[in-house]
């Protein structure tokens, strides 16, 4: 049973774990500091809570003074990481650890103080963080890097091998924060254009994820029973993924709201009843050797797509015509904004996106909605300009 005692403002658990081989008594020990605020009774019901939980964590093994960061992080990967998450969101957990291990994996998880880890924070928005470019790495990337040791934290505390979670204190350096690139209206229509030549399937892939602002997932997932030719209606039911340990797969969209149906033009439509039919005929020439897999988008024998492709061939595309290249992201990033300079409000603009909540559409697009905002109050003024003339008059 756990002993607890009070030591100034924090309290000292104890659990006993018996004896070694040896003879000698083995117990383990975490503090727990209350937060400010919290009355007696509160402290104490919070503090049997801990108790409780450190003393199942010691009984299954944690041992709270010595572990490493990266011997626990390895554990959360394990049971929690591997279970729980994306397989995309895993694999780029994952990579993270390679800047996170050599900086505190070899850190005892109870003794990382919110000051280390600002200071691990701060170098990644230093010049050289970034081993590609040499530049700071960008805001998003560090918050990332910070969001992964959070995790582990947040595990740590769950476990009870730590009582809190310094990643709390920490602060993200603001740094530079580059505006999107954005296909201008006439760039856009530029490009599309200079596709009429090109093989059907590019044509098809790039005139939909212009107008739908797919992501790239959903549109290598979309499948021909997702079309409804008579309603001009796509639905987005999947996604296409990649990671270096599964290969190409299929997976759930990324949220739940992101299944849904949109209504498409009736050109853009008529590309993809092109696209079909070019496909079935060469499912004949093939015979055996096409591999049914019902995608919109594939490889010459019928297989999923490969995740990359699109990106490189829009690449060399662009390059080949002396056309802009922004990714395949920008393409998403232009539909939204036509979308919101339509002037539709951010419920409707969230759900033909596919975003979770409202709020995260309001995030990344908060500068286009201020500008649609101002241009309906500059309308509003031009409506209202026989007012002005009324104050003059008067």
């Amino acid at each position: 049973m756990a002993t607890i005692r009070k030591r100034g403002g924090t309290y000292q658990i104890r659990v006993s774990l018996g004896y070694d081989k040896n003879g000698n008594h083995k117990e383990q020990a975490m503090t727990w500091r209350p937060d400010e605020g919290m009355s007696e009774r509160q402290i104490q019901k919070e503090l049997n809570r801990q108790a409780v939980m450190f003393e199942e964590a010691c009984m299954h093994g944690y041992k709270a003074k010595a572990v490493k960061f990266e011997e626990l992080a390895e554990e959360w990967f394990a049971d929690y990481a591997r279970l729980n998450l994306r397989s995309t969101t895993y694999e780029r957990m994952r990579q993270l650890t390679h800047r996170i291990y050599p900086a505190i994996g070899h850190l005892r998880i109870d003794k990382i103080s919110p000051r280390q880890l600002q200071g691990f924070v701060n170098s990644l928005a230093k010049e050289g963080a970034n081993e590609k470019t040499g530049k700071p790495l960008a805001p998003k990337t560090i918050r990332h890097n910070l969001s992964f040791i959070s995790d582990v934290f947040s595990y740590a505390v769950k476990m009870g091998v730590v009582s809190e979670n310094p990643c709390t204190k920490v602060t993200i350096p603001k740094g530079e924060v580059k505006e999107k690139q954005i296909y201008s209206q006439e760039e856009l229509e530029l490009l599309l254009n200079k596709l009429i030549d090109e093989p059907t399937k590019y044509r098809a892939f790039f005139y939909l994820i212009s107008y739908t602002g797919l992501r790239r997932s959903e549109m290598l997932g979309l499948e021909w029973k997702d079309i409804d030719f008579e309603h001009n209606v796509i639905s987005v039911r999947r996604t296409s993924n990649y990671t270096a340990e599964r290969g190409t797969y299929t997976d759930t969209t990324k949220t739940k709201r992101s299944q849904r149906s949109l209504k498409i033009s009736p050109f853009i439509m008529n590309i993809l009843k092109q696209l079909k039919e070019e496909q079935d005929e060469e499912a004949l020439r093939l015979g055996s050797k096409w591999v049914d897999t019902d995608r919109l988008f594939t490889k010459w024998n019928g297989e999923e797509m490969n995740n990359q492709t699109p990106y490189g061939w829009l690449k060399e595309f662009c390059e080949k015509n002396d056309l802009p290249f922004y990714g395949l992201h920008s393409f998403r990033h232009f539909a939204a904004s036509a979308l919101i300079s339509a002037g539709l409000d951010v419920t409707t603009v969230s759900g033909a996106l596919g975003h979770s909540c409202q709020t995260t559409t309001l995030n990344v697009y908060c500068h286009q909605f201020q500008n649609a905002q101002a241009r309906v109050a500059e309308a509003m003024d031009g409506a209202f300009g026989f007012l002005n003339e009324r104050r003059k008059e008067a």
